[in-house]
């Protein structure tokens, strides 16, 4: 049987590590088996012809909150020319019930861990003893007798994308709008295996990883072991994990801290800073504890931090939302992203859709469009305010300037007030060229909120010009005479002696 393992990442740097996993377990199978991979970019009907062109006799379909719309195209297309191919579903989008993409169009859908549920199916299959539901349920495998993904990922992998891994599977945390919280436990791979894995992906030039893992420095043991890796490395390499935030003993901080700048990312889920809007999602939340880790994290170590926010919890204004970002932006000078709280089929964030009147899209990615706190236009503006947030604090792009837009003040009310503005005058979030919005906040800072002309300039050229080479734009030119740029260091700024 000729088998095609496929899906659609979101971006042509990421990897699939779940199609590496059936693979790694389809025993015999594999000499009949080929791994391809798209993006949710790529045109379907051409996705389409470069899997039947193989002539499988059955597909294996990842399937994700990201590409569910795409995949039900996929097959469709692939359905409508070779309707004898088999097509078999896996992946969370597909794991729990109900369904809000049709994926009728497949044969069967394996829910949950397919490692080995997709090799037993295909045997069944070629021993033409298929099974009679199309829904198959999973048994949980044990992980010590799951074969590894990692020899798998081709050299164009290891040159040009992230290698996803992962040391175990679930989370102990409960959070409601989770799927990793119907997990029944956390369960660990073989360290020793999986490290041994490593070091021939290292050998062959990896340097670029991303851990899956929920819950990264919830075991001591492991996670020191895993930093030990990269610390007994010769930078560059880039590192990036999921960690809780109020789980940071010395032995953990000491390693930290020891990462070069660049080397160490690490992921934050914060959700929201108000206590009974983590108690109304079963969040586990010690502000003092996330407190002084995250300003740990920010004044004694080089790691890349990127905290989350979301908006849209239930029970959660405006007001609290805004709180817990100013909180966050007073502790750390970090990347927040801000989501907008998502209905995942099979979490129990469904227990408050009648209380708290939570109102979702049906249409991935199934985001909150009202409740009883905020209308859908509130959620409209925040979604913009997320936008606008990236394109301005997080990109990096404005990091001198953009704290001017709130100075000493709430964050939150004046980035607000900053992007209905910004979105009055472009009405889009999107195709914004960074001259343009350059221009844009210089002029919000000097119109609007009537700052000094020739601070915001300093501000801004000190931004600008950070890249060596860049042309002075227009709007900064009769503010530029005195400016200089360090070759020493590639920093920007003012030339003291002739101000």
């Amino acid at each position: 049987m000729k088998i095609i393992l496929t899906t659609l990442n979101s971006r042509y740097t990421h990897s699939a590590i779940g199609l590496r996993y059936l693979y790694a377990n389809l025993k015999e199978l594999q000499k009949s088996t080929t791994i391809l991979e798209f993006s949710i970019n790529d045109a379907l009907q051409s996705v389409a012809e470069k899997i039947l062109i193989h002539m499988p006799d059955l597909v294996g379909l990842g399937v994700y909150i990201w590409n569910a719309k795409e995949s039900a195209e996929l097959i469709h297309i692939i359905k409508k020319v070779s309707p004898s191919t088999t097509i078999v579903l896996g992946g969370p989008e597909v794991t729990y019930q109900p369904f809000r993409v049709n994926f009728d169009a497949a044969d069967f859908i394996i829910q949950g861990e397919g490692d080995v549920a997709f090799y037993e199916l295909c045997q069944n299959i070629i021993n033409a003893t298929p099974p009679e539901e199309k829904i198959i349920k999973m048994r949980l495998p044990a992980l010590k007798e799951i074969g590894l993904p990692y020899k798998y990922y081709t050299d164009e992998d290891v040159q040009n994308r992230y290698i996803y891994a992962e040391i175990s599977r679930g989370c102990p945390f409960e959070c409601e709008f989770c799927l990793s919280s119907m997990d029944e436990k956390v369960r660990a791979f073989d360290l020793d295996d999986v490290l041994r894995e490593f070091e021939i992906l290292w050998a062959r030039g990896a340097r670029n990883f991303k851990f899956v893992d929920r819950t990264f420095n919830l075991n001591m043991k492991t996670a020191n072991k895993i930093l030990d890796f990269f610390l007994a490395k010769e930078p560059p390499y880039f590192a990036h994990f999921e960690v809780v935030p109020d789980h940071f003993p010395a032995s953990l901080r000491e390693k930290i801290s020891r990462f070069h700048r660049g080397a160490l990312q690490l992921e934050i889920g914060i959700q929201t800073l108000n206590p009974e809007i983590a108690r109304n999602i079963s969040r586990e939340l010690n502000l003092e504890k996330v407190s002084e880790n995250i300003t740990f994290l920010e004044n004694e170590t080089e790691a890349h931090i990127h905290l989350d926010l979301i908006v849209g919890l239930p029970g959660e204004s405006l007001e609290s939302f805004g709180q817990s970002l100013d909180k966050l932006v007073a502790l750390s000078s970090c990347e927040i992203q801000i989501g907008i709280l998502k209905k995942l089929s099979g979490t129990h964030i469904e227990r408050h859709d009648s209380t708290h009147g939570m109102v979702y899209s049906d249409i991935p990615p199934y985001d909150i469009l009202k409740n009883n706190q905020l209308s859908f236009n509130d959620i409209q503006i925040m979604k913009r305010f997320s936008r606008f947030w990236d394109l301005t604090y997080n990109s990096g792009n404005f990091t001198n300037t953009i704290v001017l837009v709130w100075q000493d003040e709430s964050v939150f009310e004046n980035f607000y007030d900053f992007g209905m503005w910004i979105y009055e005058q472009t009405n889009s979030t999107w195709k914004i060229s960074l001259q343009r919005l350059g221009e844009l906040l210089f002029t919000y800072l000097t119109d609007i909120k009537q700052l000094k002309i020739k601070l915001v300039a300093q501000k801004m050229l000190e931004d600008m010009m950070k890249l060596k080479g860049r042309a002075v734009p227009a709007y900064l030119k009769p503010y530029a005479k005195n400016f200089i740029l360090s070759a020493q260091n590639g920093s920007s700024g003012f030339n003291k002696r002739q101000k």
